[in-house]
């Protein structure tokens, strides 16, 4: 379970891999949907979900630069766990 928090324990891991549950996201659609997250915080998640194999980032040469995030197969094994977890909070903790 510590490795597991070690890996997923920041403040808006969750979050950004529920987002990416629903497919690809760039960057900027990313910074949208989690709300409250500054830029710098969503680069350094980023970076580290992808040290995890988590993430993967595809940089596209474009200008301005494109870069798109999708899970991993590891990542993508998390969906049963923060589905379940979303309902959970849903039904305990909804205002």
């Amino acid at each position: 379970m510590q490795s597991a928090l070690e890996v997923l324990g920041g403040k808006w891991t969750f979050l950004i891999v529920y987002t990416l549950l629903d497919g690809t996201k760039r960057f900027k659609e990313l910074e949208r949907a989690v709300s409250g997250i500054s830029t710098r915080m969503l680069v350094k998640e980023l970076k580290s979900l992808e040290a995890h194999g988590i993430v993967n980032r595809k940089a596209y040469a474009t200008i301005p630069p494109t870069v798109e995030y999708t899970l991993t197969e590891k990542g993508l094994q998390l969906e049963a766990t923060m589905r379940e977890l979303n309902t959970w909070t849903t039904s305990w903790f909804s205002i």
